[in-house]
């Protein structure tokens, strides 16, 4: 069936079919090829398996206080309180490798190079989705109930980016360092609270999570409640009704006369308006007149807002 032809010094193996002429170059390429995958499965299976180091005393040996990555603190946090039976450093878990992973090998610094990383890091060395696996086996509960499928989430948001584990005081746990943490990606926002009407932000009297949930994508502009209105009557008690004489678009959206963030006017409203503090303590039963180009509100009723 199989024929041997010396062609010019090339070596040709020819089936007598026709149609098929292969070169012997093509065989030994192929055979080559075959070796290669059959080893590199091989690399595979011989990989060694991670192990654990001996926990976290050996730990802080490099990462204790006064080391350019220190990690001391976070037996200052609640994770740090061994007794907890969700802490990682409780018995029977790995101490800092329950987070981070079997990382033996770096704790040994070799005699050349870097020192391998951890076996999960909490930043580009790691990928976002396995970060935050490891935070949510543990925080599954309310704080984390609608996270899947949140703004922040579809962002490819790691739960490290916004939060300092080995910190004493994690800054979003706090009045004023909660807004910065924030503003490092709403910075139109930020520059909204310095404008000469605004909530108070800037002084520690209200929070970014008193308004939205950051771990929560149920509710539109991950608000705290299922509408704004809702959002904002949780300290606007007084503004909820109902009233003898509402007007529409004042219990439909509060955002349609206000903005929230700040605005140059009085009152955060959207617009500009001659009227005195009376105006604003109208119950909102009547929607400033003001807003309309033309000005179609009566005279009777400019005269009871506006003057009193």
């Amino acid at each position: 069936m199989f024929r041997n032809e010396i062609d010019q010094g090339v070596s040709v193996v020819m089936i007598k079919k026709p149609g098929y002429r292969i070169g012997l170059k093509s065989v030994v390429t192929l055979l080559g090829l075959l070796c290669y995958f059959s080893l590199a499965q091989g690399d595979e299976v011989a990989e060694p398996e991670a192990k654990y180091s001996s926990g976290a005393n050996q730990c802080m040996s490099c990462h204790r206080e006064g080391r350019d990555v220190a990690a001391h603190e976070v037996f200052l946090t609640p994770m740090g309180i061994s007794g907890s039976p969700k802490s990682p450093f409780a018995e029977g878990s790995h101490d800092c490798e329950t987070c981070h992973g079997p990382s033996a090998t770096h704790r040994k610094k070799p005699k050349e190079g870097d020192r391998l990383l951890p076996g999960i890091t909490y930043d580009e060395n790691t990928p976002v989705h396995k970060q935050n696996e490891v935070c949510l086996a543990c925080h599954s509960g309310n704080v984390a109930t609608h996270w899947t499928g949140s703004v922040h989430e579809e962002e490819e948001l790691a739960c490290a980016n916004c939060h300092k584990i080995h910190a004493a005081q994690d800054p979003v746990m706090d009045k004023i360092t909660q807004q910065e943490v924030c503003f490092a990606c709403h910075q139109r926002t930020r520059a909204e609270t310095f404008r000469a009407s605004s909530h108070p932000l800037r002084f520690g009297s209200m929070t970014c999570t008193d308004c939205h949930n950051a771990h929560d994508g149920n509710n539109d502009f991950l608000l705290t409640q299922s509408t704004i209105n809702d959002t904002c009557y949780t300290c606007h008690a007084e503004k909820r009704g109902p009233y003898l004489w509402e007007h529409a678009p004042v219990t439909e959206d509060c955002s349609l006369c206000h903005r929230s963030h700040g605005s140059n006017h009085a009152a955060l409203l959207t617009q500009h308006g001659q009227f005195s503090s009376n105006f604003l303590n109208i119950n909102h039963k009547i929607f400033s007149c003001v807003r309309h180009q033309n000005n179609i509100c009566p005279k009777r009723v400019q005269n009871y807002l506006f003057d009193g």
